[in-house]
This record gives structure tokens, sequence and C-alpha cells, in this order.
């Protein structure tokens, strides 16, 4: 079986367009007639610019290639353009693509991908929800309220939700880590207490901040924090420096997290050993695929810590971060996003119950694409699929930012 053909596909999520801009779905097809499908989460360059990556990489490597040869293909990915080193825009290339591989690999032997990569060790998985706003919320107005957030989560949780996941301390500025402002530690207090008033001990509270404080800054936060128990303190210094986000971790109590811009071992190595965090999020689309973030997996059960794949992407990274869940036994959490178009796009192959996810039984990844779909919602935009800000934090009127969604326009 030799791979063959490849497709690309980037479609645009309908409005208000949870899960990003754009998705970049890739399909490759074998000589036997078997196709695969694949998601590169890749957010750094343009999606135009991002399809010409994806198909140079195939045609260097992948085609003519055995998909069964992940290793290989991993390893000429990686290092045969005199790299050798973690690239974020090769990487998410690569794996979308090594995904679509394991997909063919599946449907070939007509069984799930987690029953290829170690079998199925969870019967299901725990999963969590952003707080979006309801439907008869003001959807300016949410961001920045602790009772709509309190509101959200109680409906969530009563849905069968047990962990949910909010982000009031913006903003999420391109200048690096700063300081917060006192209003953002005092609105993100606000929401913690509302939230946990609304739900009790029915639920984990998942504090996000992406990246966007300084170490001095993080701390702060944190401590304020620590009167509600969140689950996770999620990315709370820039990635890029994992002595810095190891500053934090000793310096609070809430568990941090981290990982959604991380790529291969070679990046989630450090944060283990300098104890920088103690619960992953590896992004699989963008990460090395699934078998590099199976090693990682592997790599974390010595450390004592635990996986919780991210999720702002389509259902096809999805469906890849719970083949990966069901196959380790440290996966404490999978992402979630339930909007119609996810579950459409993949005609409903597998959905959240009662706040978890049953494990798919179906070959490969156990979903089914509707390519028309798909191929309906062309992107069309000039943007990419998340951006930072240009403006800093805002000390004196207070900073608001619409939870990683683009703008709603007619």
């Amino acid at each position: 079986m030799r791979l063959t053909d490849l497709d690309i596909i980037v479609t645009a999520p309908p409005a208000p367009g949870w899960g990003g801009r754009y998705w970049i779905l890739v399909k490759l097809t074998t000589d036997t007639g078997i196709t695969g499908w694949g998601e590169c989460y890749a957010s750094s360059i343009g999606p135009d610019a991002m399809t010409h990556v994806i198909r140079d990489l195939f045609e260097r490597y992948f085609e003519g290639e055995n998909p069964e040869n992940i290793e290989k293909l991993f390893r000429k990915s990686y290092s045969s353009g005199f790299t050798q080193r973690p690239d974020l825009t090769v990487m998410g290339a690569y794996s979308g693509l090594e995904i679509a591989c394991w997909d063919i690999l599946g449907k070939d032997r007509d069984r799930p991908v987690h029953a290829l990569i170690g079998g199925q060790m969870n019967d299901r998985l725990r999963a969590y929800t952003y707080l979006y706003p309801l439907p008869h919320h003001d959807i300016n107005a949410f961001w920045s309220s602790p009772e709509l957030a309190a509101e959200c989560a109680l409906a969530m949780v009563d849905k069968g939700y047990t962990a949910v996941k909010f982000d009031p301390a913006g903003p999420y500025t391109m200048r690096g880590g700063h300081m917060p402002a006192m209003n953002d530690i005092t609105k993100s207090v606000a929401f913690c207490k509302a939230i946990r008033e609304a739900v009790g001990d029915r639920a984990d509270l998942l504090f996000g901040t992406h990246g966007q404080f300084s170490t001095a800054g993080a701390i702060r936060l944190g401590k304020a924090l620590e009167p509600y128990s969140p689950l996770w303190f999620e990315e709370p210094i820039p990635p890029d420096n994992v002595a810095e986000m190891a500053k934090v971790a000793r310096a609070v109590s809430i568990p941090v997290a981290t990982g959604e811009r991380l790529t291969t071992k070679a990046e989630f190595a450090p944060i283990l050993r300098q104890g920088a965090a103690t619960i992953l999020q590896p992004a699989l689309g963008r990460a090395g695929g699934i078998w590099e973030m199976k090693k990682v997996a592997a790599m974390a059960e010595v450390y004592n810590a635990q996986m919780a794949p991210h999720l702002y992407a389509g259902p096809i990274e999805w469906a890849a971060n719970i083949q990966l869940g069901l196959s380790i036994p440290n996966c404490l959490l999978v992402e979630s996003i339930e909007t119609d178009f996810h579950y459409n796009l993949i005609k409903h192959s597998f959905r959240v119950e009662d706040g978890y996810i049953a494990a798919p039984t179906g070959a490969g990844l156990g979903i089914e694409v509707d390519e028309d779909l798909a191929r309906a919602h062309p992107f069309t935009g000039d943007g990419l699929h998340l951006e930072m800000q240009n403006d800093p934090c805002d000390y004196k009127h207070g900073n608001n930012f619409a939870g990683g969604a683009p703008p709603v326009t007619d």
C-alpha cells in the first residue's frame, strides 16, 4: 500500500466561529483506494501559504511511501531539511498528514486507531468545554460578565460536564508577558467566585490565560485565584520560557497546564524535566501527530503528569485527540467544542454524552467526513486562525477579549 494523492480543504466554520477562523483538512488516498483524513492546526502563517507547505511535505516525503512507516515519515519531515529541531509550521503540516495515515491504517485493518497504538485503556473520556455565550446572551457583554459566565457554567454542568474553562484575564497581546491590571485580577477573582458558587463541587474550574503574563504577574494572579481551587492555571506565561514557567509552578498551589503551542517531544520534555507543568495540553494537529504524542504521554507517566489534549480547531483533530486519549493511562480530560458544524462535518460519528465521550468503534479515526459540507464553506478572509492584539494592556479602562473567537461581521 502506497500513498498516491493529497487533497486539501480550507473550511470556515460559520459565525460565531468557535474553533477558529478556518480549519485545514487533508485527505490522503492510497493506491488501494483507501482514503484517510487529518487536520493541520496551523495558525502562524495564512492558510494559502500553509497549503503549499503541506503539499511540499507530501511530495517530498509522503508520496509513494507506505503509510505504515510513521517513524520514518516523522524523521524525514523533522530532520531532512537540515533542521532536526521543532518547527511549528513544518510540524503543523506533518501532523495533519500523520493523522490521515493512521486513519488509513485503521480502515485498512478495520480497527480503530487506538487499537493500533496499544489498545483501549479507557472505555470513555472525560470531556470539558470552554464557556461560550448561551443563545440568549449578549455576545459582547458575555466575556466580561461573571454573572453570565456563571449562568453558562451551570447550564454546562447540568448538561453533564464536570469541568469548564474560562479566561477573563485579557488582553492577549503580541507584546509578550505583561503585569496584569489590578482590575483584571479583580475580574478574574469575580469569575472564579461566581462560577464556584453556581456549580459548587460538581465541576472543576479550568482557568485559561494563554501566555500573556510576566512571571511576577502570573504569580500575583495565581495567588489571588487559589481560594477557588482551579484544577489548572493554563499557560500563565509565554510558552517559550520553561524556566520562568517553572517558577510560577513552584509559587502557586494551582497545577500549571501548558502545551497547545508546543510541538514534538523536544519541546514537551523540558516542561517535564524542569517541573514547569504537570498537565500537558498538546494540539495533535500541531504537536507532531498521534504517535509523537503517544511518546510524550509515556514521558509524562514517568513524571506522574497527565495529558489533556487541547482543541481549538475542527472535529478531525478532536477525533485524533480521542483516539490518543483512549490508549493512554494518564488522560485527564479532552477539550470539546459542540457546535452543529463540528458535529455535522463528521456526520455525528460520536458526541459528548453526560460529560463523557464513549470510545468510537468505527475503523480508523471512527468518523465519516462530510466532504461536501466542508467544501461548501470555503475560507475567503485574510486573517489568521487566531491572532494576538497589537495594543498593550489597558491599565485605566480595563480589557475585554472575545474568547478567541473572530468578531461577527455582516
